[in-house]
């Protein structure tokens, strides 16, 4: 089927958040699975709009991109199995999140290559954009919620077994650069095709300048599980904000981050260099409760998740709410919310061609919100999710 003969469907009415700025009262057309010229469709159909759907009082604003999330749903996606993986990646669709990476946790080589292996397996039928490895290969002074007893220096053997365990679909790993082999992986990672991602790290202000010049070029949950910035020990966060080549992750759900952090990223790094992230575990889209995260347990109290001793445990967080925040606590247009959540991290995983904002050709991932930014619609690749 040709894009002139496939279904349509024209929304109308909403404010669109375009790259050029909002389109107030706009019109979107969506051929198939992709997202069309209104006039050609509109020509090549004989002049019919097909099905028209009238969402005057909404936004509109391209699907959502996770960098960073664990679970959700109460699954994880460290228990390696597709059936726990698709309820994770449902739950945060359901939110708006149309491209996501699995992030596992800390765990044995062993269990890291048999998770990555059977989240491979979705990759590559389009479930999943790829995987993310979060350890082992962090510092055991930053570790927050994963086991100091399994995390280990990123020997070459090491990290060549998670990345063929992977099959070329590992996308993304953090690793703390301090650490002996660390920069050295670094560059094993980028010619590889992975991003290499700096996090749970006592780095100094050099080494991470080392590791960026080694090819980093992401920051992981930028401000936690770092030193804090100093005056005199600058540490990662001044190395990470100050370079125009990284990408840092924030977790804006009010917990991770004092507002004042948030706006000090943002002024620094700029929406085009800044993804938020959810670091969302099982319990996101949940109640509180018992919950995993790879082999240990959290409890999640008032919707924060925390280890027995107080740490926190990624987060419940879904990408709509760190939206919604953004907007209404935080102060941000919402353009520079809409690169934060879909534009910036489209193009960190070279996905810009294909989504990460609302263009002619593109996929059509899109997001329906009400006057109060909350999720109302779900489109992905041209089917509905969740129907305004």
């Amino acid at each position: 089927m040709t894009a002139s003969t496939a279904p349509l469907t024209t929304l109308t009415g909403a404010d669109i958040v375009r790259p050029t700025g909002i389109d107030h009262g706009g019109r979107i057309t969506v051929a198939g699975s992709r997202l069309a010229d209104p006039t050609t469709q509109a020509r090549d159909n004989g002049g019919g709009d097909g099905d028209v759907l009238d969402l005057t009082g909404h936004w509109i604003v391209p699907g959502f991109i996770d960098l960073h999330v664990h679970g959700g749903g109460g699954a994880s996606f460290s228990a390696g199995t597709a059936e726990e993986a698709l309820t994770a990646i449902d739950t945060h669709r359901r939110h708006g999140t149309t491209t996501l990476l699995a992030s596992t946790v800390t765990g044995t080589l062993d269990d890291l290559a048999r998770q990555a292996s059977a989240l491979s397996e979705l990759v590559e039928q389009g479930d999943l954009a790829g995987l993310h490895f979060e350890g082992p290969f962090i510092s055991p002074g930053r570790c927050g919620a994963h086991d100091p007893a399994l995390l280990r220096a990123p020997e070459p053997g090491a990290v060549h077994r998670l990345l063929d365990a992977a099959r070329g679909t590992a996308r993304m790993m953090t690793l703390a650069p301090e650490l002996p082999g660390g920069i050295e992986a670094v560059r094993l990672l980028t010619e590889r095709g992975a991003i290499a991602a700096v996090g749970h790290t006592d780095a100094p202000y050099d080494t991470v300048r080392a590791a960026v010049e080694a090819g980093a070029r992401a920051a992981t949950h930028l401000f936690n599980a770092m030193p804090a910035l100093g005056h005199r020990a600058p540490g990662p966060v001044a190395a990470l904000l100050e370079d125009e080549r990284v990408t840092v992750e924030l977790i804006n759900d009010g917990t991770h981050l004092h507002p004042a952090a948030l706006r000090l990223a943002l002024r620094a790094a700029g929406p085009d260099r800044v993804a938020f992230i959810t670091d969302a575990m099982g319990a996101a889209g949940m109640g509180d409760g018992s919950y995993p995260l790879g082999p240990l347990r959290v409890e999640v109290t008032g919707g924060v998740a925390r280890l027995p001793d107080g740490t926190i445990a990624g987060s419940t967080l879904t990408l709509d709410r760190a939206l919604r925040r953004a907007v209404t606590v935080d102060g941000l247009p919402i353009e520079d919310a809409v690169r934060a959540l879909s534009t910036t991290p489209a193009r960190l995983l070279g996905l810009a061609d294909r989504t990460g904002s609302l263009e002619a050709g593109k996929d059509a991932d899109l997001v329906v919100l009400d006057a109060a930014f909350t999720v109302t619609g779900v489109m992905r690749r041209g089917e509905w999710l969740v129907k305004p």
